[in-house]
């Protein structure tokens, strides 16, 4: 962040969720206050299995570093002005559980309570044998509002084997209208020298000071209080 002031150049994070259609008309509909006061706020992501990666060469925390961050961000961003206070985590093994003893970790649930009263949880998965699912939702005191789903579309099929859909199985088709929105957006920011409407360097540090909470709850079995 602070390279970036001295540079003169704009810093944008990549928490591509807040390009994506679903989650963008949420916000929307949060700043407009159809959704009223927020009071419960969830955030998920269970990527698409069967986990085929090699447990060792994955980084210790990855689940709060690399997954969780996005739904920590996403928290944040579906509660504005809004700070979290207090973070307890709970994380395992369930997906392979053999390497649990290496502290490898493929599930986890997070708990955060925010200073306007809202309770929010973030949770994520290695192996969704069903398909590559993000979701969120926020729910207060004047309505809801939900976000993503699991079926590539509304089109269902009726057969003899019963009621089924096709699920996105890969990030690059499900946010592949985000990921091209979330780089136009960092290309205008170039060409006009400052950032307008993408995730900032302060953005990404408000995640990452839920992650380090996150972990920190996780190896002490305990509630850690933000300040």
């Amino acid at each position: 962040m602070a390279a970036a002031r001295s540079a003169g150049v704009p810093l944008q994070v990549g928490f591509n969720r807040r390009w994506d259609q679903a989650f963008a008309e949420g916000r929307a509909a949060i700043d407009a206050g159809k959704v009223g006061a927020p009071q419960l706020i969830r955030s998920l992501t269970r990527d698409p299995g069967p986990f085929g990666a090699d447990p060792d060469r994955i980084p210790l925390w990855t689940i709060f570093y690399e997954t969780l961050i996005h739904d920590f961000d996403t928290l944040l961003w579906l509660n504005p002005g809004a700070k979290p206070v207090e973070v307890f985590a709970m994380a395992d093994a369930l997906v392979r559980p053999d390497a649990r003893e290496k502290g490898f970790l493929d599930t986890a649930v997070v708990n955060i309570r925010f200073d306007n009263g809202s309770i929010a949880v973030a949770e994520a998965n290695f192996s969704a044998l069903y398909g590559y699912d993000i979701r969120g939702e926020v729910f207060g005191s004047g309505g809801m509002v939900t976000m993503g789903d699991v079926r590539r579309s509304s089109m269902t099929r009726f057969d003899k084997d019963g009621v089924s859909n096709d699920t996105w199985r890969r990030d690059t088709d499900h946010f592949i209208h985000a990921y091209t929105a979330q780089l136009a957006s960092f290309v205008n920011a170039v060409r006009d020298g400052a950032l307008k409407d993408g995730p900032t360097g302060l953005d990404a540090r408000n995640a990452l000071a839920i992650a380090l909470a996150s972990i920190q709850s996780v190896s002490k079995k305990q509630p850690v209080i933000l300040k």
